[in-house]
This record gives structure tokens, C-alpha cells and sequence, in this order.
């Protein structure tokens, strides 16, 4: 399991840069670079509405990361291999919005 920071303060799970998610999916089976990546399990805040937020109700600082990205350098088996993960996409309103700036493609 990843330590996670989240800097994507427009998804619900986000409270304080940490996920309240549980587990995550990265995104980008063709990625080459972090900006064809994406946080696949981002969902956008609602305005007024804090009903749902996870079946997670503290964010965890380690998390379980499934990563699509198979090109990238932590990817092993589809799991995310790296000891520090960044999530980037400030102010998103969509998955594709996001990008893992942790990526980095094989060699």
C-alpha cells in the first residue's frame, strides 16, 4: 500500500489531501506521461450535499492503489508498487482531470 497525497480538493473523497475511498484506480493503459493518466475513482462534491462520502469515514494515509497504467515503472501486476503517491488535478469536474503525478514510464 501507497502513502497518498490528493491535492484534487473538488472530489468527495478528499479530506485534508488524504482519501477516504479506501482504494483507488489509476487510469491511463496507454500512458506515456503523467498528463494521460487519471484517478479513475475521482467523484466530484456535490454543493450542499454531504451525505455520501465513502464507506470510509477517516481518511488513511496508506492506500490500496489498482493501476491500469501498465506502462509506468511502479506497475506491477496491476498494482500500484511505489512507496509515495501524488494525485494531481485541482479543481477537476472530471476523472480526466486528474492525473497520478507519481508516473513514470519503463525504461
Amino acid at each position: 500500500m501507497a502513502e497518498l497525497r490528493c491535492a484534487v480538493e473538488s472530489c468527495t473523497y478528499n479530506k485534508g489531501k488524504r482519501c477516504c475511498k479506501g482504494d483507488i484506480m489509476v487510469g491511463g493503459k496507454n500512458a506515456h506521461c503523467t498528463d494521460e493518466t487519471c484517478c479513475e475513482s475521482f467523484l466530484v462534491q456535490r454543493e450542499g450535499f454531504d451525505g455520501f462520502v465513502s464507506a470510509v469515514e477517516r481518511p488513511n494515509p496508506t492506500i490500496s492503489i489498482d493501476c491500469d497504467a501498465v506502462k509506468c515503472y511502479y506497475n506491477s501486476n496491476y498494482k500500484c508498487v511505489a512507496e509515495h503517491v501524488d494525485i494531481k488535478g485541482d479543481g477537476a469536474c472530471g476523472c480526466r482531470e486528474t492525473s497520478c503525478a507519481t508516473f513514470q514510464e519503463r525504461g
